[in-house]
């Protein structure tokens, strides 16, 4: 089956063929691209870049891996390597853009409960309060200024200033390294591998080194969900990125996802997100 054939990937939106290699940053404002697209920047994706959105004036429309959230400003979006997303601003909103290669989120990959780690391999928006909101436009306006001399053969400017400005947008997001359990992260990088897989929920606690009902406090706790309700929030997730992003039957979706039954998976899907898979391609249509 081909999947997710319909969207772009770019280095810079619209530009497949922009400049790469070690040190790749780019940082340009809001308007400077969207105004030339009627402020909407259709789905596409980054292959090993990290893209930092920062609204502050205005309002956006962020579509990130099939969820859409409408955020005002002063606020942001943080869109992992490879995720699907687009954006939609209100006409005249001002903000930046910065575009981190894979190297920026490698040299950070510090510790999994690491909030700048887990933002950069996750994603992450919210909204910016008060000081936080004025020091992150000062920054980001800094950095534009400083563009034309950035120097890829010595980018450790570049990559302490992204570094400093991410941790600012994450300084309200509640999750510090205490609070941020490294077995979560263990466990969600288990599900991302298997989830396909229809493992039990046994499979997961066994690899953790835990009981199934240990396993079921820390994402209750961590997560607000029973272990299975983890699973299926994955699989739902998946599903509704197909659905919307590529021409595949449902079918063909429900064969990717590893359910021998399409009939079944209809029912899980209803289930899960209140649609039918029909209904969740018709309310994505154009």
């Amino acid at each position: 089956m081909t999947r997710l054939r319909t969207v772009p990937t770019y280095a810079l939106y619209g530009e497949a063929d922009a400049a790469e290699g070690p040190g790749f940053a780019h940082i340009e404002t809001i308007a400077a691209r969207s105004a030339l697209h009627d402020w909407e920047i259709a789905p596409h994706r980054h292959a090993g870049f990290v893209q930092v959105l920062v609204v502050e004036r205005g309002e956006v429309r962020a579509t990130v891996a099939a969820q859409a959230e409408r955020l005002g400003a002063p606020c942001f979006v943080i869109v992992p390597s490879g995720e699907i997303h687009g954006f939609r601003f209100e006409p005249e909103t001002r903000g930046h853009v910065l575009t981190l290669g894979a190297d920026f989120a490698a040299a950070n990959a510090r510790l999994a409960a690491d909030p700048l780690s887990r933002a950069l391999t996750e994603g992450r928006l919210g909204r910016l309060q008060g000081e936080d909101a004025a020091r992150v436009a000062w920054l980001a306006g800094q950095m534009l200024g400083l563009r034309p001399e950035w120097d890829r053969r010595d980018h450790m400017l570049v990559h302490t200033l992204s570094e400093a400005l991410v941790r600012l947008l994450l300084r309200g997001d509640g999750e510090g390294v205490a609070a941020a359990d490294v077995r979560v992260a263990r466990l969600r990088a288990l599900v991302e591998r298997h989830f396909r897989e229809h493992r039990p929920v046994d499979f997961y606690a066994r690899e953790l080194g835990m009981t199934r009902r240990t396993l079921s406090r820390l994402t209750a706790a961590h997560l607000g969900c029973t272990p299975t309700g983890l699973l299926h929030r994955r699989l739902a997730t998946e599903a509704r990125r197909l659905l919307h992003y590529s021409n595949a039957s449902a079918a063909q979706v429900a064969a990717e996802l590893g359910f021998d039954d399409p009939s079944y998976f209809s029912r899980f899907h209803l289930r899960v997100t209140g649609r039918r898979p029909r209904e969740e391609r018709a309310a994505f249509a154009p």
